[in-house]
């Protein structure tokens, strides 16, 4: 191979790669208008009520499980991934290694499928040789030149604090921002819920190629439109051991943007959802939600989070969810967020908080080195974009 900026890493089995949550086959079902959820599409108080009526069609553990199998059933279907696509190889590229105070960090990119390149930053601890815990950073719907995307300092922030206090993270373009814009996907297109989720899933693959990574203690967290990645990836992969969205779980409000609710995951003839339910699908596992008082997760302590907590209790697991609600604050993923998910994630993950504190034991983030944009780039002259770089197609 001639490319000297890839750097293939050996691949596990791909019995490994396809652990994600085994949902049996459908049977097969005839074609039907698309029944789309999108932004506020019912009122609070329907909510509530709609809340109720779900709650009245399970009463067991195992009813429960038959009704969490029937909603990612039909997340994955309309999602179009159901079947799922088969798993090619990744080859990744890992390039242009930079050391800082307690962390690295790399430009990384793997095909998700032939020729569709994610493109990210790989933050890794400074010392230690593993298996360290590892943690997927969606990024939201924050476009502005000096805000933008995975290159915004708050992600970068984040990330560059998890690595030092002992977890590898990965942070990924969302479809049509940062490199993927570059290679020409626009993010309104249709179908990107489908290709952003399942490159999401191919995240986690991604993570299980690299010789640090514990398999056991993968999470995902994201604010706004990350945190609907984040809550649907726990939902249908189960290899996701916790996760933190953060302010974005609502029974409300089902997502602005088609790659949240542009195709029919929370509603067909077969099934019937919405975000909070679906951030239910987590359980048994650590979820925390990450609510404020100034958007569509101002309810959370009163509605969304006892739904959560009663599915939890199910499992005799009611301690290993939590929400963090900030009613003076609004609609970012800011220092108080991210106080609340270094937290829950050294208490499930292991990771050592004390790395991120000064000597009166509050969070300290000053040792973090923000990057320029042009720093984070995986392709370069020196890596250009490779020629078999797939362009949508739209129409399809």
């Amino acid at each position: 191979m001639k490319r000297t900026c890839r750097g293939v890493f050996g691949l596990l089995s791909v019995a490994a790669l396809y652990s994600i949550v085994v949902v049996a086959p459908a049977a097969p079902e005839p074609a039907e208008e698309p029944q789309l959820c999108v932004g506020n599409y019912q009122s609070e108080a329907q909510a509530v009520g709609q809340l109720e009526r779900f709650a009245q069609t399970y009463h067991t553990l195992n009813e429960w499980k038959d009704r969490a199998a029937n909603i990612r059933r039909g997340i994955l279907r309309g999602a179009g991934l159901d079947p799922m696509p088969l798993k090619t190889p990744l080859n990744p590229i890992v390039r242009k290694k930079r050391t800082y105070d307690g962390y690295t960090v790399e430009n990384a990119a793997f095909e998700s499928t032939p020729g569709i390149f994610v493109t990210g930053s790989l933050y890794r601890p400074a010392a230690g040789k593993g298996p360290f815990p590892a943690i997927l950073n969606p990024h939201g719907h924050w476009s502005g030149e000096s805000d933008y995307g995975r290159f915004r300092p708050d992600m970068q922030k984040r990330c560059a604090a998890f690595a030092r206090m002992g977890a590898v993270a990965f942070s990924y373009d969302m479809v049509g921002y940062g490199e993927m814009r570059k290679l020409g996907w626009d993010h309104r297109g249709p179908g990107v819920l489908r290709q952003q989720l399942l490159n999401s899933i191919r995240g986690v693959d991604f993570l299980l190629t690299l010789d640090d990574v514990d398999p056991r203690r993968i999470a995902i967290t994201g604010a706004s439109g990350g945190g609907t990645q984040s809550f649907l990836l726990a939902a249908v992969d189960d290899r996701i051991a916790a996760a933190a969205p953060v302010v974005m779980v609502s029974a409300h409000f089902f997502g602005g943007c088609v790659c949240e609710s542009g195709m029919p995951v929370h509603k067909s003839s077969r099934h019937e959802t919405n975000n909070t339910e679906i951030a239910a699908l987590a359980a048994p596992r650590p979820l925390l939600v990450v609510s404020n008082g100034q958007d569509w997760t101002k309810n959370v302590p009163q509605v969304e989070f006892p739904y959560i907590q009663n599915v939890y209790a199910f499992y005799n697991a009611r301690a290993k969810t939590e929400n963090v609600h900030l009613p003076t604050e609004g609609h970012d993923y800011g220092i108080n967020k991210r106080i609340g998910v270094y937290r829950f994630f050294a208490k499930h993950l292991g990771l050592d908080l004390s790395k991120i504190m000064d000597d009166k034991g509050n969070i300290d983030e000053s040792f973090v080195t923000i990057e320029k944009y042009e720093d984070m780039l995986v392709f370069d002259d020196e890596c250009p974009i490779p020629d078999h770089a797939v362009k949508p197609d739209y129409a399809k």
